[in-house]
């Protein structure tokens, strides 16, 4: 048998060669994207995937860690409930908990298979290799294919990085995706590196019980954040109980013992800590072995393919988007550079009107999902100096916001960064409650190229955590109402 079209796993590997407009290798956030817009387009379209549509982000990123963080949320409300004038108690189910998780990440995957069949994806499951100038050989159970396509693009994404001292065995030095899939809650864990998935993880494991300390190697948690915010966050895990040692580096893990006993060099000596589990988040690492890049000659460098900006490699008619080539390794990211792609391919095979705007990644919001959320775009302070800009700075505390004391979660400000001399909306940078859902007020504007007087001169709505931003602006410009 071949394919049945829609969406249906292709049978019989080793008998048939199937040939397409566009192959897309992956099918996480960039991967299926991309095989949409193709098929939007006209092209007919297979996608390759070695494990479950929907890719890491789906089933071991972006979407069940959220369910864990809205549990931790959860737990803390009850926790706080008679702040609310409410009685109530509550005990966290670690392996309910779990389950919940892996329920929501198998949902949102099969959403990916109607999406599939809905546009008339042909889904091809086994691990693709590039074998030669447009082919693709799709092996799964011992059984081979060959898949055609005109146009390949490269979706393969990433995955846990690895230290050498910090060689992961999966059960006491564990990646995000064990983190999730635990079989019991440990009663203590070190997290190494407060990156997103950092301090996540850290959030979540401290408020179900669990002892967390969080090791950083640079001065800063959330380093690549604006410095206020990073102060800010460490302040309030400080206060969650959330033991932080910045400055410092994991040198070697003993794991003979019933936990893993870390060693530690901090800027006042080595120290060792003790826990049941380390989990190692120390950044991501492109998936790119195996699939067969030298064949064919595809450049990288360190350890990411090289792309132009419509994701064209070194060699014509192979492209890549995602966690696999520069940038931001962000779901969004790989989908927006998804489309950018295909709709290059598309503008030069005249089946779409015009070339794709390049996409500005100094205009890419990021959101991380602990408490008190974060979230910014654009321009730190330090940056926006550094880039030569005479700056105005706003920062208005959440604390004089009705929405988030009504909420019950003061905590927190909305900090914006404004050109003094046009007005330009350089950087907004926000730590607090429900911060991740007003990012994008920032991001449109900047991309409109709105300066203060517009947001100014725009009504936001009470009371709401959006209208703090516009309260920030006034601060900025010497024109503050509530503060």
């Amino acid at each position: 048998m071949g394919a049945t079209g829609g969406g249906v796993p292709f049978l019989n590997h080793s008998i048939f060669t199937m040939a397409y407009d566009v192959v897309v290798l992956g099918s996480g956030p960039g991967g299926y994207v991309a095989a949409i817009r193709a098929s939007q387009l006209g092209f007919k379209t297979a996608i390759i995937e070695k494990e479950s549509l929907g890719g890491i982000c789906l089933n071991w990123g972006c979407i069940p860690t959220k369910a864990l963080l809205k549990t931790a949320q959860v737990v803390n409300d009850i926790k706080h409930a008679e702040s609310y004038g409410i009685e109530a108690t509550g005990t966290p189910k670690f392996d309910a908990i779990i389950k919940r998780s892996r329920g929501v990440a198998d949902k949102m995957s099969k959403g990916v298979t109607f999406l599939m069949k809905k546009n008339k994806i042909d889904v091809v499951m086994g691990f693709g290799k590039l074998v030669s100038k447009g082919k693709i050989e799709v092996e799964k159970d011992g059984q081979k294919t060959t898949v055609e396509g005109k146009h390949i693009i490269i979706a393969t994404g990433g995955r846990s990085r690895e230290l050498p001292a910090l060689k992961q065995d999966g059960k006491k030095v564990i990646g995000y995706r064990e983190a999730m899939s635990l079989p019991t809650q440990p009663k203590s864990i070190i997290v190494v590196g407060s990156g997103a998935i950092g301090v996540e993880f850290g959030y979540f494991y401290n408020s179900i019980g669990t002892k967390v300390t969080i090791v950083e190697f640079l001065p800063k948690v959330v380093p690549v954040e604006d410095e206020d915010i990073s102060k800010e966050l460490e302040k309030n895990f400080k206060k969650q109980g959330i033991d932080i040692l910045v400055n410092s580096e994991v040198t070697a893990v003993d794991t003979s013992g019933a936990g893993v006993v870390a060693t530690i060099k901090t800027a006042d000596g080595e120290t060792k800590l003790e826990a049941d589990v380390l989990l190692s988040a120390v950044g991501v690492t492109a998936n790119i072995e195996g699939i067969g890049l030298e064949t064919l000659g595809v450049k990288t460098d360190r350890g990411r393919i090289t792309v132009d900006k419509n994701y064209q490699t070194s060699v014509p008619g192979v492209y890549a988007i995602g966690d696999c080539v520069p940038g931001q390794a962000l779901a969004h990211v790989a989908s927006k550079e998804a489309i950018i792609c295909v709709e290059a391919i598309g503008y030069a095979e005249k089946k779409f009107n015009h070339a794709p705007e390049a996409l500005d990644y100094n205009n890419v919001p990021g959101c991380t999902y602990c408490y008190p959320e974060i979230a910014s775009a654009g321009y730190t302070e330090k940056q926006a100096k550094e880039a030569g800009y005479d700056i105005k700075v706003g920062k208005f505390p959440l604390s004089a916001s009705g929405k988030a004391s009504a909420a019950g979660h003061a905590e927190g400000f909305i900090k914006v960064i404004f050109d003094a001399k046009y007005g330009e909306w350089l950087g907004t940078h926000a730590i607090g409650y429900n911060v991740t859902e007003i990012i994008a007020q920032t991001v449109t504007a900047r991309k409109l190229e709105t300066t203060h007087h517009e947001v100014l001169n725009s009504i936001h709505p009470h009371p709401t955590i959006s209208e703090s931003v516009k309260d920030a602006i006034e601060v900025a410009f010497g024109e503050a109402i509530h503060l």
